[in-house]
């Protein structure tokens, strides 16, 4: 192991962990990458000298980028309050991946009509509501809960949740069919709670805002407003966070539904669902066990990597993703990447690469190759490969899916 001493800043070196950096007041910053935004490490260090942060300290992923407050790529556990910024907007955002009876030999050659026909089947964009006539069941239970959080708070009150079930959205979200390397089909989607999870995330950042205004607490950023465990709105945010991540889970459920009758329009060949890998959030708050302690752990685009947990962990549109397991690492407080990772904010991407960059980056993918979808370019991202060496100790790679068919919503 090698130190270096600077201006009381410490830097550890471990074989797979790649830095833990020690300052004076301030917890431990723990990460998995020496690829790191100096903007992305102020962010962290700025999350590390909140006093009820668990004492093991703030952990960045590999894919590590620059976020609204916290970083995208980290893990954060506290004890007595929460940050819903660091939970974000698209609360619930993750992914759902299935595994088919079939083989890339019962495709046809041309996969157009398929691409067209899932774009057809699932509503895509930031709107993406659906026509009344074609609008998925809403769960009883999701719409009573919901009833109960907007008596309460009248501002989350939106008619178009339940035209959003069965969305896409925009952005990095996606549907894709792969195929792994013993060549078996998958499919797998991205997306989250929509526009009611936007709406929740944005309400209760500005609640807690106003709460350390009327506290005259001062932050080294105002986008780190917490709200403490004592407090009526700290419940509220609670009960409407966890029901935004039922949402979200549910809207990947139909979404998954309505994708694999799309392909069974264009595959004539019989098949079943043969292996679900997971349904499981990325971006989202939850109460969890760690150190003997229970703890409030904000996974801001990480994923859960507990012993034996199943995990997808995808590239961009042109490059590859891993199923993977997870081997409880302590120290990440059992969490792993949830992709490759922003190198450019979509503006750069859209001024630094063209469409032939696009059409060349994405070859043998059928999928969107125009302007509108420029900024979701496999250039903008990391190497998913990198990214993979750089949690070896936290993941097992059980497939590594490759993408054939790809649709987004932009």
């Amino acid at each position: 192991m090698r130190q270096k001493v600077h201006n009381r800043i410490y830097l550890f070196y471990f074989l797979f962990m790649k830095q833990v950096i020690q300052e004076e007041n301030q917890r431990p910053i723990k990460i998995w990458t020496d690829d790191i935004d100096p903007a992305a490490l102020d962010q962290l260090r700025n999350v590390a000298t909140l006093p009820f942060v668990h004492t093991h300290g703030v952990v960045a992923m590999p894919d590590v980028h620059v976020g609204i407050g916290a970083t995208v790529g980290s893990v954060i556990a506290t004890d007595s309050a929460i940050i819903p910024a660091a939970v974000g907007v698209d609360i619930g955002c993750g992914i759902n991946a299935v595994q088919l009876s079939l083989r890339a030999s019962d495709l046809p050659d041309n996969l157009a009509p398929i691409r067209h026909q899932i774009e057809h089947s699932v509503p895509l964009g930031p709107g993406g509501q659906h026509k009344r006539k074609n609008m998925a069941d809403f769960d009883l239970g999701l719409a009573n809960r919901l009833k109960d959080i907007t008596r309460k708070h009248p501002r989350l009150e939106r008619r178009n949740v339940q035209r959003q079930i069965g969305t896409l959205g925009s952005g990095n979200h996606f549907i894709e069919v792969c195929l792994d390397e013993d060549q078996n089909v998958w499919v797998m989607l991205h997306s989250g709670s929509r526009g009611i999870g936007n709406l929740i995330g944005r309400y209760f950042i500005e609640r807690a805002k106003r709460h350390m205004e009327n506290l005259g607490i001062d932050l080294p950023d105002r986008n780190l407003a917490y709200l403490p465990d004592n407090t009526q709105d700290f419940d509220d945010y609670v009960e409407a966070v966890q029901w935004a991540q039922d949402y979200a889970f549910e809207n990947r459920r139909v979404m998954m539904d309505r994708t694999i009758a799309a392909l069974r329009r264009h595959i004539k060949v019989p098949f079943t669902i043969t292996k679900e890998a997971i349904n499981c959030h990325h971006n989202y708050v939850e109460q969890e066990e760690h150190f003997g302690q229970m703890l409030w752990v904000t996974r801001k685009g990480a994923i859960r990597a507990q012993d034996g947990d199943l995990g997808v962990i995808p590239g961009s549109m042109g490059q590859r993703s891993y199923i993977v397991r997870g081997r409880g690492s302590s120290d990440s407080y059992n969490s792993c990447a949830h992709g490759a990772g922003r190198t450019m904010s979509r503006r750069q991407a859209r001024e630094t690469f063209t469409v032939d960059d696009l059409r060349e980056q994405t070859d043998g993918v059928e999928c969107r190759k125009d302007k509108g979808v420029l900024d979701e370019i496999p250039g903008a991202y990391k190497d998913i490969d990198e990214v993979m060496d750089n949690q070896k100790d936290l993941v097992e790679v059980l497939h590594v899916l490759r993408q054939i068919v790809n649709v987004k919503g932009n």
